[in-house]
C-alpha cells in the first residue's frame, strides 16, 4: 500500500530497538510505528519515536494506536514543531485519508486523529478553562483546528467561508491568550497543549 502511494519503504522493524537502528542508519523522511511494540507492548514504540525526534528532529513521525490515550498524544506532540502524527489504527481502513495524512506529516504537517481531538476538547470543555466559555461553533473549529486541518478545510466541512474560519480563529486565540502565528504547525501544537492544562 505504501509503496503503491509513493513511499519507499526502506526498512521494517520488528521492536523499538530494531526501529531506532535501522532510522539511524537509512534516515528516512518517515517513521511509521505502533505505540505498543515487543517485548513489553505497552508504550516502546512511543519512546522510540520520542527518542528518534530527539536524535533526528528532521524525522517526521507517525504514531499509531489501538485506543485514545490523550497523555501518549501530548508527549509525542509536546515541544516539537511539526512533522508529526497520531493516528488510531482504525483510520487505516479510510486508505486515501490515511495515505493523506502520512504524506502531510512528511511534509512537516501535524496529523491528530479525531478521536483524540474530541476526547481532548471535552476534557477541555469539562474543566474551569477557557475553552468551556467558547461558542459551540468555536469548539468546532478549535477541534478542526488541532486535528492540522487548514482554514480551507475547516470551511469546507463546517459550510463557511474560509474568512469567517480566520475570525473564529482570531476569537479562540483572544479568549485562550494565544499569540496568533502564521505557522500552522505552532497552531496546532498551542493548542494541544492548551488543551493538555484543561
Amino acid at each position: 500500500m505504501l509503496g503503491d502511494a509513493g513511499f519507499d519503504v526502506v526498512a521494517v522493524a520488528a521492536d523499538a530497538s530494531e526501529l531506532e537502528e535501522a532510522v539511524a542508519a537509512q534516515r528516512p523522511d518517515l517513521v511509521v510505528t505502533d505505540i505498543r511494540m515487543p517485548p513489553d507492548y505497552t508504550d516502546e514504540g512511543l519512546l522510540a519515536a520520542l527518542r528518534i525526534r530527539a536524535r533526528f528532529p528532521g524525522t517526521a513521525v507517525v504514531v499509531l494506536s489501538q485506543h485514545v490515550q490523550r497523555r501518549y498524544a501530548v508527549e509525542l506532540l509536546s515541544g516539537h514543531a511539526g512533522g508529526i502524527g497520531y493516528l488510531l489504527k482504525q483510520r487505516i481502513a479510510d486508505v486515501d485519508q490515511f495515505l493523506a495524512d502520512l504524506h502531510h506529516v512528511a511534509e512537516g504537517g501535524t496529523a491528530i486523529d479525531p478521536d483524540v481531538v474530541a476526547v481532548m476538547v471535552a476534557r477541555a470543555r469539562r474543566s474551569d478553562s477557557a475553552v468551556g466559555a467558547l461558542t459551540a461553533r468555536q469548539q468546532e473549529v478549535l477541534g478542526l483546528m488541532a486535528e492540522g486541518r487548514s482554514n480551507a478545510s475547516i470551511a469546507a466541512r463546517l459550510f463557511l467561508t474560509e474568512k469567517a474560519v480566520v475570525q473564529h480563529a482570531s476569537r479562540i486565540y483572544d479568549a485562550l491568550s494565544l499569540a496568533v502565528d502564521s505557522d500552522a504547525h505552532r497552531r496546532v501544537l498551542a493548542v494541544l497543549q492548551y488543551l493538555n492544562r484543561g
